[in-house]
Formats: structure tokens, sequence, C-alpha cells
């Protein structure tokens, strides 16, 4: 029997509205904006007044989840009486990764009948998403949590991150490129693509000089992971308040790969969003597996 939870993080970046749908509970993040702190709660609204905070010269901070709020979320899953099967994102890109394990160790202390299962994905964002989503169509066929566990583990490897970051100010602001590489990167409209490997490290693959080549690239580049014999027939756009180019970037991708027929396109929330910037463009699929 499927009688268990499938929770995960804000950071998973999908809609509240089909997390909500889909009884996904999620732990949201803190970010900071003009010294107000608030909460990542994914609506797309709240995303919409980030970005637009951000263009007008604001500099989001965000902070990791501490141990306590952790325990709490646990405890109120916990006394529904069923077991949870919790996702993260990957533990290079979290420093609240420790808070986590921390968490379910003193909870599982205090509900010894119960199971809480931690899954480090290795996933960030839109991979951490398209995880979920599977791992729910799954749980709904009536799948047993270590059935779901067993799947999203092999799954995982095959999620194909790749992505571009338009501004490299952001990097540099978030102490990921130093400051002389950002200001000579940004003089000549230098765009790192990068994917995000088997171990959740993220590496830079390429440096293309201008959005459109880059775009270009990236989408090029997806054939690295694709599977000629079991072509994919979906991918999923990321982006940061360039709905236009995601747009523009889905038609590319039906028209490069034929067997796409589904390209889905969402948001990026604002605590991803405050470590790339407006104008990032993410492009996944399921594929081979991803670069070690």
């Amino acid at each position: 029997m499927n009688d268990f939870i499938l929770a995960t993080v804000s950071t998973s970046d999908l809609p509240r509205k089909w997390m909500e749908e889909h009884d996904i509970p999620f732990l949201p993040y803190t970010f900071v904006i003009d010294g107000k702190i608030y909460e990542d709660d994914c609506r797309e609204e709240t995303k919409q007044n980030v970005y637009k905070a951000m263009r007008e010269g604001s500099m989001p901070s965000t902070s990791q989840i501490p141990l306590f709020t952790y325990e709490e979320f646990f405890r109120e899953l916990l006394e529904t009486g069923k077991d949870v099967l919790f996702l993260d994102m990957a533990r290079p890109m979290s420093s609240s990764i420790a808070n986590c394990e921390e968490a379910i160790r003193r909870i599982e202390k205090k509900y010894p009948e119960r199971r809480i299962v931690f899954f480090d994905t290795a996933c960030i964002t839109g991979g951490l998403a398209i995880l979920i989503m599977k791992m729910q169509e799954l749980r709904e066929t009536g799948a047993s949590l270590d059935e779901v566990y067993a799947y999203g583990q092999d799954l995982s490897k095959r999620i194909s991150h790749r992505f571009m970051v338009d501004d490299l100010q952001w990097l540099r602001r978030g102490g990921r490129l130093s400051n002389a590489s950002a200001i000579v990167g940004t003089l000549l409209s230098i765009k790192p693509l990068i994917y995000v490997k088997q171990d959740g490290t993220l590496f830079a693959y390429e440096k293309v000089r201008g959005r459109k080549k880059a775009v270009h690239r990236l989408i090029e580049t997806m054939a690295d992971e694709m599977d000629p014999q079991d072509p994919p027939k979906e991918a999923w756009i990321w982006h940061a308040d360039c709905a236009q180019d995601a747009e523009d970037t889905a038609a590319a991708i039906k028209e490069k790969y034929p067997s796409v027929k589904d390209v889905h396109i969402y948001t990026e929330g604002p605590v991803i969003g405050a470590h790339v910037g407006p104008g990032f463009l993410a492009v996944l699929h399921i594929g081979t597996g991803r670069p070690e």
C-alpha cells in the first residue's frame, strides 16, 4: 500500500497548485530582500515580484533551513500516522542537508514506529521537480515507499540538467565566480553552459559568446545524454523571468528532436533565482545518464 507521504522542499520549484493537488507537502526556504524576510511559497506571484525587484537593483540573499524547522516539519508529517519519503536537492548545493539529517535522527527517536526515508537526490531545481512528478505518478499506482524510492534512485541519475546564466555578476555575488572573471565575462558577453554531474556538483562544460548562440548550444548538447534507440518524448524548461526565450527554446527543441512532443515550461523560484539571476534558462530531459 502507498500509505506514505512524499515530501520535499520549496527549491524543487514546482508550482504550489500542483503540489497541493497531489498532496506533496513542502518545507519552504526563506530569502531576504531589502532587509525583509520572505518565505518561498512556490507561488507564481512571489516569483514575479522577486524578479521585478532584482531587475530594479535588489540583491536577494538566502539562508539554510534551521534544525528546529526541519524537526517541526517532520513531526507534523509523522503525526498523521504515515511514513515519510523526503526528497531534498543535491547535497553540494544545500548547506541545510546536515540540519535535515540531524533532525531525522532526533525525530526518529520520538516516533520509533514510523519511518523517515531521506533521499539525497543529487538533483537541483527542475531536476528535483521532474523526479518528484515521476515518483508521484508511480505512487499513485499504489506502489510502496520502498518501490517508489528504488525507482527514484535509478531515475535521478538519468535526469539531464543543462543551463545557462545570463549575467555573471550573480554568480560573483554568490561567491561562485571571482570579480575579475565576472567583469571580463560580462564585457565579452560570455555565457557559461553548465550541467549537473552525477554527484550533484556543477560543471561548466562550455563558454559561448552571446545569448542566442548559448541557447543554441544548450539545445544541441542535450543530445549528449539522449538514447538514439529510445529518444525522449518530453522535455522541461525552467526559466528566470525570460518567458519568451523559454517559449522560443521549447519550439526549437521540438524542431530539432522530433520525438519530443511535449515541452513543459516552469518559472524558477526565488531561492535558486537569487544565485543565478534573471535570464537563467535550463533545459532538462530524461536520458541515458548524467556525466560523472
